[in-house]
């Protein structure tokens, strides 16, 4: 949506803070901990940066060559949209979808994470160009689903 839209609508002031993590790097990790003899009870798989959603936002317009305006919407709003959204067979977003943006989705620190299972995940910035470049060539598939 950040390539083809010029206005962006965001979650509430872009606050929320979020630890993204690439999937490859959380593949890699259930694998080891899968392997392993001595694997915790759970882990918090996280990047190694925390960003604000709007700053995520901007960094992944960016590595897209896109500037887009970036629109806050009140979390009202949205829930008022995800409870519409309940009546259509595919909804562009879902109530717990915006649950989640209304709070902080980053790492403990008294976890274990990717450390523990001997993983030091990529940044975002490090991967966007590989990740940019799958999404254009799989958005001309017309069996692509968003």
């Amino acid at each position: 949506m950040l390539r083809v839209l010029p206005i962006f609508p965001m979650f509430g002031r872009g606050q929320t803070r979020l630890q993204p993590a690439y999937v490859e790097d959380v593949a890699e990790a259930i694998a080891r901990a899968l392997r392993s003899p001595n694997a915790a009870l759970a882990y918090e798989l996280a990047g190694p940066r925390i960003y604000p959603y709007e700053d995520l936002l901007r960094t992944i317009a960016a590595g897209a060559g896109k500037t887009p305006l970036f629109l806050p919407l009140p979390f009202a709003l949205w829930r008022t949209v995800g409870c519409a959204g309940k009546v259509l067979p595919n909804p562009p977003i879902t109530t717990s979808q915006i649950e989640l943006m209304e709070i902080d989705n980053i790492a403990s620190p008294a976890t274990p994470g990717f450390d523990a299972l001997g993983i030091a995940p990529q940044a975002i910035e490090g991967i966007l160009p590989q990740i940019l470049k799958e999404a254009i060539g799989d958005s001309s598939s017309p069996d692509r689903r968003r």
